[in-house]
This record gives C-alpha cells, sequence and structure tokens, in this order.
C-alpha cells in the first residue's frame, strides 16, 4: 500500500536503519543523504520516509510532504554552500529512475549543462 514502507525497497531500508547512508539532514517526514554514485561535486537525495513510487504519487497523496522534500533540497544546498543547483526527480525507467521511492536529486558544486542528459 502507498505510504507503507516496502520490504524490498532500499530507501525504505534506508529510512529504518537496515541500510546504512551517509546521512546529511533529517527531519519528522524525510531524510537527505549522499548518493553512493555521484553524478557531481555535491549529490544528495533527499527521501520522504513514507513510500511512494514517484514525485507525482508523492505530491498527489501526500502534498505537504512533498513540499517537505522540496524545503530539505534547500535546506540541503544552503548547507552544501552551493550557489547554484539543480534539484532532479526522475520518474519512471526511462528517465533514469533505478529506485521506485520518491526522490529528490540535489546536484552542484561544478556547471551544470541544459538541457541534461
Amino acid at each position: 500500500m502507498a505510504g507503507e514502507p516496502q520490504a524490498d525497497c532500499l530507501f525504505c531500508k534506508i529510512v529504518a536503519g537496515d541500510v546504512p547512508a551517509t546521512v546529511v539532514r533529517e527531519s519528522e517526514t524525510t531524510v537527505a543523504f549522499r548518493d553512493i554514485n555521484p553524478q557531481a561535486p555535491t549529490h544528495v537525495l533527499v527521501i520522504p520516509k513514507v513510500h511512494h513510487p514517484d514525485a507525482a504519487s508523492l505530491a498527489a497523496a501526500e502534498p505537504a510532504i512533498a513540499g517537505d522534500v522540496l524545503r530539505e533540497a534547500g535546506e540541503v544546498a544552503a548547507e552544501e554552500k552551493l550557489e547554484s543547483y539543480r534539484i532532479v526527480f526522475n520518474t519512471g525507467s526511462g528517465a533514469g529512475q533505478t529506485v521506485f521511492h520518491a526522490h529528490a536529486h540535489v546536484l552542484g558544486g561544478r556547471g551544470l549543462q541544459w538541457p541534461p542528459g
């Protein structure tokens, strides 16, 4: 069921403390941790503690928590002293999503070209 932890979800396991991560921030509703395969000098993932497969389903079901994810992404950028940064939500395998638990990538510390990819 959406919102409930999923036994086979890597990010649910991180939230539960069953899988280690380099946590940089934690709030009542979110966890932010360093990506294990960084694509920029700063690459932090911000995830909701509740399970939803992607950003759109999170926003539809729990808009306040979707807002928390964005707010925390901004806090991560501020703590990392990023003047410019990108927040990315990949949705679906064709867009590069590999963990089907909503998450924001906070990327910065180098020039980021447009369009991406």
